[in-house]
């Protein structure tokens, strides 16, 4: 599917705040279920993982795209530690 631009406009926006952070746990099942109730509620959800989890950006997408696909969203933006998801409505 194809990410709208409105999408992409409003995931580089600095008012999107992070809803969602990424521990020492990393990624379990319980990030993943709170990610899509908070899909559920808003189209667009902003997540920051901790410097040590990954280490380089390959490392980075591979985890996002991960989450990505475990939670049935779309990864709309990747810079650095944060990723945009959006629940594809």
């Amino acid at each position: 599917m194809e990410i709208p631009n409105s999408i992409k406009k409003r995931a580089l926006d600095n008012s999107l705040e992070i809803t969602i952070r990424v521990g020492k746990q990393g990624i379990n099942e319980s990030l993943i279920i709170e990610l899509k109730q908070q899909l559920s509620k808003r189209k667009l959800v902003k997540m920051k993982i901790n410097q040590g989890i990954a280490s380089n950006s390959d490392e980075r997408k591979l985890l996002f795209e991960t989450v990505s696909s475990h939670s049935e969203s779309f990864l709309v933006l990747q810079r650095g530690n944060t990723a945009v998801f959006w629940s594809g409505e």
